[in-house]
């Protein structure tokens, strides 16, 4: 898994999703990160330091391809505004939905 940094994952994040747009798909995940890369000790070892705050870890998966960038809380307002664009740009694949009604329901109004 490569780790980037948050400009850098967006743009790697459209060429993903650009390559997933013909035949496959990707996913993206958030996860709260600590900082902390060794597992929790066990019992009668000196637990973990708890950090002062906490980050966000996001990963981004397709076919072989895994990227990751680790946000800090006081970058979160502008990684949002990149992801949203990110999001706006690449979400016009979507169909809309036909509702359809139930005969009960066309009967009674």
């Amino acid at each position: 898994m490569v780790l980037l940094d948050n400009s850098n994952f967006i743009l790697r994040l459209e060429k993903i999703a650009n390559a997933a747009k013909k035949d496959s798909s990707f996913t993206l995940t958030f996860k709260r990160y600590d900082g902390n890369d060794k597992p929790v000790p066990r019992e009668g070892r000196p637990p973990l330091p708890k950090p002062e705050t906490y980050m966000c870890l996001m990963r981004a998966q397709s076919k072989s391809q895994k990227i990751s960038t680790v946000v800090r809380q006081e970058d979160v307002p502008a990684m949002m505004g990149m992801y949203s664009q990110f999001m706006k740009s690449k979400m016009d694949g979507l169909k809309r939905v036909k509702k359809v009604k139930s005969k009960a329901k066309a009967s009674k109004g």
